[in-house]
């Protein structure tokens, strides 16, 4: 399975429109920072986690053409808000698959209405099966998803795990029978907003004690802000085994 970062960066990305911070003018590719996303890809599919406001531009710096399904975390803008942009993948293959949770469901359907209208639908806008997902495992072609249910403030948000890889983003809070879903992993991506403590994400040092206590081979941090400090410079700080991820990164399992 190859799995690609689309989008590394927290709700605004790096940097942020007018921003003065070192951070958000530095040169280094690795600070530049789209909003989160994943796309993974094995034998017979092509799987994207959440479809942010940059996923048009995510996807151009990709050799993708298919996207058999779209898996969403939560309801959040900068999860959701490139929906209308799988309008390519829809002219080519048909109704795009996607999988949310009821709640997120009913946030699409309230923004994104036009999409989700069954009479005197515009022609040419993009149609999509939807799947509701509760906390149980289901199958997207021969592979088994399991959501890992966090909490994002008090905003339940699902993680994921394919096989030996899982991926979770806004989480503050996991309760202890969904970290039992996370034993073996290969490989855990994991947010970590910045250094000092926030209300609604792991910062960098609980992040680290997350990856401490589930032992995945290697973890990969994500939903990045400027506030984490220079890609280059945090690295150094890390534990062998841990990375901050950046745009463009590919990692195979």
């Amino acid at each position: 399975m190859k799995i690609t970062f689309l989008g590394t960066g927290t709700s605004q990305g790096i940097p942020i429109i007018g921003s003065t911070h070192p951070v958000c003018l530095s040169k280094n590719p690795k600070d530049k920072r789209l909003r989160v996303s994943v796309l993974l890809e094995w034998e017979s599919s092509t799987l994207l986690i959440d479809c942010g406001p940059d996923f048009r531009q995510q996807l151009l710096r990709t050799n993708c053409s298919r996207i058999d399904a779209v898996l969403f975390t939560h309801e959040h803008s900068d999860h959701t808000a490139g929906i209308d942009d799988l309008r390519p993948f829809y002219f080519r293959q048909g109704n795009i698959p996607v999988y949310a949770h009821t709640r997120v469901v009913s946030a699409l359907k309230k923004r994104f209405g036009y999409i989700f209208q069954t009479e005197n639908k515009y022609p040419g806008v993009l149609t999509l099966d939807v799947h509701t997902i509760e906390n149980i495992s289901f199958f997207i072609g021969d592979k088994e998803i399991t959501p890992v249910k966090v909490y994002h403030h008090k905003l339940p948000v699902f993680g994921f795990r394919i096989e030996d890889f899982a991926y979770i983003t806004d989480a503050k809070t996991i309760a202890n029978e969904e970290v039992k879903k996370l034993e073996n992993l290969e490989v855990l991506v994991i947010n970590a907003l910045r250094l000092e403590p926030h209300l609604s994400h792991f910062n960098l040092e609980e992040a680290l004690a997350f990856i401490d206590r589930v032992k995945p081979k290697k973890a990969y941090l994500t939903h990045i802000s400027h506030h984490m400090g220079f890609h280059d410079d945090v690295q150094k700080t890390l534990p062998e085994n841990v990375f901050l991820a950046y745009d463009e990164l590919n990692i195979s399992l």
